[in-house]
């Protein structure tokens, strides 16, 4: 369980595109998230229009992982009628699969592939797992909490919601700004540069502009947390924001077209 009794803060979780989360200080979290805290309250948009966040906030280090998933498939979805879990997930670069019929599912994770980013996770997905940590996760509610899944398309972040997507300028900053107050400033990549990171395998070996998994570098998605040497990650803390999967964010790019960033393994 996530307490913080201070100010109240944003925290962010993200899953493979996918899904990412956010969360206020006084949530209910007890799936096991390393948070990053996020500073630097009210910084100023990048030269593209993005970042400003008025507030601090935390974001998960890691990209929610197939294991955590099923976590949250075993305890809310024996039924599955929203449709949680894609049949997508059970090869290829997913993760996780079902076993058992209607009432009685049961998920498990893919051997190797537990520690993998969750894949194919769509941003309706994403909405109700935030709704799930937001509950209190165990058997919680789906249907309402941070969002009110009745609402449809017209669904937004509800006042007093603890666990939430992050919306793109919190995407952003945790990825692009380097903090530190008067002389912060944004870089053009994930990984504290303006130089792209090399495209291998983790643990990688560029300790100048860092690495990731994007470009097809490795073929596949990778595990969390396993490039090591920095600045392969941004100047918070988080990893894999250049590379491996993209996350949704909150964003209503189009009609019914939601947002995602990030690098991806492709």
């Amino acid at each position: 369980m996530l307490r913080n009794p201070g100010v109240l803060r944003t925290i962010t979780v993200t899953l493979g595109l996918g899904l990412v989360l956010s969360c206020a200080s006084g949530a209910n979290a007890e799936l096991d998230v390393a948070w990053i805290d996020v500073g630097d309250s009210g910084n100023v948009a990048s030269n593209y229009g993005f970042g400003s966040v008025a507030s601090e906030y935390r974001i998960a280090k890691h990209e929610v992982t197939n294991g955590q998933y099923v976590e949250f498939l075993n305890a809310v979805a024996a039924s599955d009628p929203s449709g949680l879990f894609n049949t997508s997930m059970e090869s290829g670069r997913g993760g996780i699969t079902r076993d058992g019929s209607p009432g009685s599912y049961t998920y498990s994770t893919i051997a190797g592939r537990d520690n993998m980013p969750v894949n194919w996770v769509s941003w309706y997905d994403a909405l109700r797992f935030a709704n799930w940590m937001h509950n209190g996760q165990a058997n919680a509610g789906t249907e309402d909490g941070a969002y009110d899944m009745s609402l449809d398309s017209d669904v937004v972040r509800k006042p007093g919601a603890r666990v939430f997507l992050p919306s793109e300028d919190e995407w952003y900053k945790a990825a692009f700004y380097s903090g530190g107050g008067a002389n912060a400033s944004y870089t053009e990549f994930a990984t504290q540069t303006n130089v792209a990171p090399t495209a291998e395998s983790p643990p990688g070996t560029d300790t100048q502009w860092g690495s990731a998994n994007y470009n097809n570098a490795v073929g596949d998605i990778v595990g969390v947390g396993l490039y090591t040497f920095k600045p392969s990650d941004s100047a918070y803390g988080t990893v894999n924001q250049a590379g491996n999967v993209a996350e949704w964010n909150e964003s209503l790019v189009a009609a019914n077209v939601r947002g995602a960033r990030g690098g991806a393994y492709f």
